[in-house]
Parts: C-alpha cells; sequence; structure tokens
C-alpha cells in the first residue's frame, strides 16, 4: 500500500478529508496549509499517512482502502455536504421570516414562551429533589 502512487483523485480526497477536519476545529487554518500544501506534493500514499497520523475519522480512501479504491463518491459527498451545510442557514432564515409573517407574530410569542415554561418547570423540580 505505502508505495502506490497517488491519483489527482486520491489528491483531492485527501484535500477534502482535510477541509473536514478544518470545519471541525481539528485543524487551524495555518496547519490546514502546511499539510495541504504536502498533500498536494505528495506522490505516494505513504507520504500521506503522517498527515493523518493525530487525525481521527474521517481518513482519506487511499489510506483505508489502498491506492486502487475509486475516490470520486467521496468527493461528490462532501460537494453536496458544502451545498447542504452553505444552504441551510438562508434556507433557514427565509422560512423564519415567512412564519413569521404567517402568523402574524403569535409563533414567535409561543417559541419565547414555551422555553420559558420549560425552564421554570425544571427549576422547580430540580428545588424540590
Amino acid at each position: 500500500m505505502g508505495d502506490m502512487r497517488l491519483s489527482d483523485a486520491e489528491r483531492q480526497d485527501a484535500l477534502d478529508v482535510l477541509e473536514e477536519h478544518v470545519r471541525t476545529g481539528r485543524l487551524d487554518i495555518d496547519e490546514y496549509g502546511a499539510r495541504s500544501a504536502k498533500v498536494t506534493a505528495a506522490k505516494r500514499v505513504s507520504e500521506l499517512v503522517p498527515l493523518f497520523d493525530d487525525l481521527p475519522s474521517p481518513r482519506p480512501s487511499a489510506l483505508l482502502n489502498g491506492a486502487s479504491a475509486p475516490v470520486p463518491s467521496a468527493a461528490e459527498d462532501s460537494a453536496l455536504v458544502r451545498f447542504l451545510t452553505a444552504g441551510a442557514v438562508p434556507i433557514a432564515i427565509v422560512l423564519a421570516i415567512a412564519v413569521l409573517i404567517l402568523t402574524r407574530g403569535r409563533l414567535l410569542i409561543i417559541s419565547v414562551a414555551l422555553p420559558l415554561v420549560v425552564a421554570a418547570i425544571a427549576g422547580a423540580r430540580r428545588r424540590r429533589s
């Protein structure tokens, strides 16, 4: 496995995995820059091993399955995740505004009052025990 040459798709998969570790806070931007430069320059699977040794899952497919494993599906998953996370916030804001307008603010009162009632009930239970 360690002597196998990397394909462009496997390098891209490794870069996508590094991006995921940045998004989850395991790598800062400086570490990402240094490691991604090494991934881009890597010619063999063995060169990727030290770049991911201190990181948990996800791992590049080249390290998991050997260099012959197909990688495009991982890149597609990453693109889908990026699309969904980038589009989720604006969609949520638009939906919240639509609900606020359609309910003429009544739902806002419920959404503020309900957590306060739940907190009061939980506080009363804690005081009793």
